[in-house]
């Protein structure tokens, strides 16, 4: 089957909207509060639509997924009670209790490694207010590694990305099925 492919054409056709970075704006802002698709997936084909922006692109990026951030941090903070019922359907009991201890231990280096990590920085940010983190460096942490993964991502597609985009797009389909089914595989570990 050909998902992967379709995705991967339709992505990069959006990248090339001139609506893009409002888009790409929107989902990074999102992403870090409840939308479960990370901006790496707008981002890259943006950066290989257009490369001559990419730090403009990681920028935008980073801003208004620490902006997202900030709003899961005011969820957490003012509004846990009706925020919990929300993880607990999505399923981020175990994550936001292990949130919480690192916020105990780690402070500044558990959000810093959550933004740079594919670790839902959504859960992050929602436990952070919740455990009242200072907000100075639960910013700092989140500009750090946000920063950081948006910048290698848009750097490695702008160096990288336009040889081996013809290798993407031959094997996106393969790379696909494979990434979801690590992604089931380690969804099902998780529930046992």
């Amino acid at each position: 089957m050909k998902i992967f492919s379709s995705l991967y054409d339709r992505a990069i056709g959006w990248s090339r909207h001139p609506h893009a970075p409002r888009y790409l704006a929107g989902v990074s802002f999102t992403e870090s509060v409840i939308f479960p698709i990370p901006p790496d997936v707008l981002l890259a084909p943006m950066v290989l639509a257009t490369p001559e922006r990419w730090l403009r692109w990681a920028l935008l990026t980073t801003l208004a997924s620490v902006l997202g951030g900030m709003l899961g941090y005011l969820l957490g903070s003012l509004a846990f009670d009706a925020v919990l019922p929300w993880l607990t359907r999505a399923g981020y009991d175990d994550e936001f209790a292990a949130a919480q201890e690192w916020f105990g231990r780690y402070g500044f280096w558990a959000i810093f490694i959550a933004g740079l990590t594919p670790i839902p920085y959504k859960v992050f940010t929602i436990a952070a207010g919740a455990a009242q983190m200072a907000l100075l460096p639960f910013v700092l942490g989140s500009i750090v590694g946000r920063g950081a993964r948006f910048f290698l991502v848009s750097a490695l597609v702008r160096f990288g990305g336009a040889p081996i985009e013809q290798h993407i797009r031959r094997y996106i389909d393969l790379i696909g099925w494979v990434v979801l089914a690590i992604l089931l595989l380690v969804l099902m570990g998780l529930n046992v």
